[in-house]
């Protein structure tokens, strides 16, 4: 049987692009203000995000905030569901279906999460608003960084850090907020009475912010980040990108046709047929990332479509129809069947139902109450003399709900015994007691010197919860027989 053996396009680049210096400095991008139907998109999923982050600490549940992630309790409170470190197995399994969700998105509509909804992005393209503000529009930054230094330039980059810092001071308030009380976090700062650790973060955060939103921004995307290296791995021919139409584009040029804005890449005119690509530059210079989308799909492209807004309003301009740049599949753009649901897809699928369904039965069957029962370390049994044995033990209880419970214990599977300690325990929401519990028993109604014993745990709070939990009797064999 013979195989069809499928040759691997190669593109030839330009010779003064094939070296590349990688302890180059750094240049840093200037990105052009631009409107556009996925800038509006854009904006639309970043501001539900903000406001959820920003407000949410403030929101009230009961008589506490909604959202709190209490390290010192050990306890994390979304709304009306608080979670222990016994349930690490849940915390374990919604990361694992982030990851398995971002990986079934990226197969189908490529890096629309970093363009749209990752935090580096919303955050830089807000930092990005604060330098317009400050500097002004792309041109006026340009020649403002070109100037030496004077009152104007000192006055206007000053404004900008201060804009920077009072973005990053509010955004690391807001991450502390989530494991202080936020109002509690608020009134300390103003009276000066912050602790160590809450300093510690406050600060970290702020320059955490202020550094990657501010100064990287691109290269954290660009090389810090590891999803950008490996979701190349999971797109396929099928996978919808931002993509440059090169039949439609090319030879591109100017002709007698004058670009609009931004800087040519090439100038020269052509006697031959000239495509629609106008080579303007400014799908350049919208870019977050610096790249140009016409060498072909890059790692670097976070999917923001930018260029894609920016070159339909170039072609609007000059009566070209629109999509010249745009999201496309591989095979759309060459002619070739599109295939919506592949075997990767259904894969991903599958894998986020079933990891999503086991989350929720999981959290529906989730115990009200966590009972755990531990024998006495220190001595197997204590002879009490005439033929009394006692044994110990150590039973918690943890009320997970958000009601207080009064709890009632039993004994079964032994017979005659003396039972030494509180039969009722009443929790508060949220709250964990132990009881010190003591068995008697005379050797006489004992028949092996090792016997089950099952501690009931009942609560009618709860539809009537009942958790049992087994042990052991011991006691000395030379007195059994």
């Amino acid at each position: 049987m013979s195989e069809t053996v499928k040759q691997i396009p190669i593109k030839q680049v330009d010779g003064d692009k094939q070296y590349v210096n990688l302890y180059a400095k750094r240049e840093h991008i200037q990105v052009r203000a631009y409107k556009g139907f996925y800038r509006s998109l854009r904006v639309l999923a970043a501001w539900p995000l903000l406001l959820a982050y920003f407000l949410t600490p403030f929101i009230t549940w009961g008589d506490r905030q909604a959202i709190w992630f209490d390290l010192p309790q050990r306890q994390f409170h979304i709304f009306g569901l608080t979670f222990w470190p016994q349930d690490f197995a849940l915390l374990s399994g919604v990361l694992i279906l982030a990851a398995f969700l971002l990986f079934f998105i990226t197969v189908f509509a490529g890096r629309v999460w970093c363009g749209y909804s990752c935090p580096q992005t919303v955050f830089t393209y807000v930092f990005m608003r604060a330098e317009r503000l400050a500097e002004g529009n792309r041109n006026a930054r340009i020649k403002l960084d070109a100037q030496p230094m004077s009152f104007t330039k000192l006055r206007k980059k000053a404004l900008k850090h201060v804009l920077w810092l009072a973005i990053s001071a509010a955004t690391a308030l807001a991450f502390v907020g989530y494991f202080t009380p936020i109002r509690e976090l608020v009134s300390l700062i103003v009276s000066f009475d912050l602790g160590m650790w809450e300093t510690w973060w406050l600060g970290f955060f702020l320059v955490a912010t202020y550094v990657n939103a501010g100064w990287m921004r691109e290269q954290v995307c660009i090389y810090m980040c590891p999803y950008a290296r490996f979701q190349g791995v999971m797109f396929d021919s099928n996978t919808l990108i931002v993509t440059y139409d090169q039949a439609r584009g090319e030879p591109r040029g100017k002709g007698a046709r004058k670009a609009q804005v931004g800087v040519p890449t090439t100038a020269e005119k052509t006697a031959e047929p000239l495509g629609d690509c106008v080579d303007c530059g400014v799908c350049v210079t919208v870019c977050p990332v610096g790249i140009d989308i016409r060498d072909g799909l890059q790692y670097e492209c976070i999917s923001c479509a930018a260029c894609v807004d920016a070159c339909n309003d170039v072609m609007l301009r000059l009566d070209k129809p629109k999509g010249l740049i745009r999201y496309a599949t591989e095979n759309v753009i060459n002619g070739a069947t599109h295939r919506l649901i592949s075997s990767r897809f259904i894969g991903y699928a599958v894998a986020v139902m079933v990891i999503a369904g086991l989350l929720v039965a999981q959290l529906v069957n989730r115990e009200p109450l966590e009972v755990s029962l531990t024998r006495d370390r220190q001595a197997l049994y204590n002879d009490m003399g005439g033929g009394v044995i006692e044994n110990t033990y150590y039973l918690k209880i943890s009320n997970k709900g958000q009601e207080p419970v009064a709890a009632s214990i039993s004994i079964s599977g032994v017979r005659n015994y003396s039972y030494l300690s509180l039969n009722k325990m009443s929790l508060a929401p949220n709250e964990t007691n132990e009881a010190v519990v003591r068995i008697q028993m005379h050797v006489d109604n004992l028949d092996t010197p090792n016997t089950a014993v099952i501690f009931s745990v009942k609560s009618s709070a709860y539809d009537d919860f009942e958790m049992t939990q087994e042990s052991r009797f011991i006691a000395p064999a030379d007195q059994l027989f």
